[in-house]
């Protein structure tokens, strides 16, 4: 099943969740190294981060909706689906609880709460990944029908059933 939201040939949503998944998971990496080296710089880095994960994972939300509702019902892409995109929800309201507990000292030690916010954040987009890489890599979403290993560059006017050497 092709993906509805493509950009110069390829789906746009798979493009665009490194970056939230990046930010968010680097910023509960700041908030260890500021643990360890009590670095306030550290700390606002990882307010920083979290701040443009969250706005990031929201485009990204955007896209993935777009081809959820071209997921045939019934079937068991659509359920996997909407796992994953509930459990990003999570993830994201997690993320964005944590950065409100900061909002008044983001260069100042995060406090347990919003660390351990973070924590079973980036623990959860753990499992939400696997769910995305389930829908594509076994279930086939967002993957060109004819895609095959010689198929031509998706920049080509040419379909994917043809084959370059």
């Amino acid at each position: 099943m092709e993906s509805r939201a493509k950009a110069f040939g390829h789906p746009i949503h798979p493009m665009l969740v490194v970056f939230p998944l990046g930010l968010l998971a680097i910023a509960l990496i700041f908030d260890i190294l500021y643990y360890i080296f009590d670095n306030s710089i550290l700390a606002e880095v990882a307010y920083y981060n979290i701040a443009a994960g969250i706005i990031g994972g929201l485009i990204a939300a955007v896209f993935g909706l777009i081809d959820w509702l071209a997921i045939p019902s019934g079937t068991r892409a659509k359920r996997v689906g909407l796992l994953h995109a509930v459990g990003n929800v999570v993830v994201l309201l997690l993320f964005a609880i944590s950065w409100w507990l900061r909002r008044d000292m983001p260069d100042h030690v995060p406090g347990t709460g919003a660390f351990l916010l973070a924590l079973i954040g980036v623990g959860l987009s753990l499992l939400t990944g696997w769910l995305g890489a389930e829908l594509i890599y076994r279930l086939h979403v967002s993957v060109e029908e004819d895609a095959h290993l010689n198929a031509p560059s998706s920049l080509s006017d040419r379909p994917a059933a043809q084959s370059v050497r």
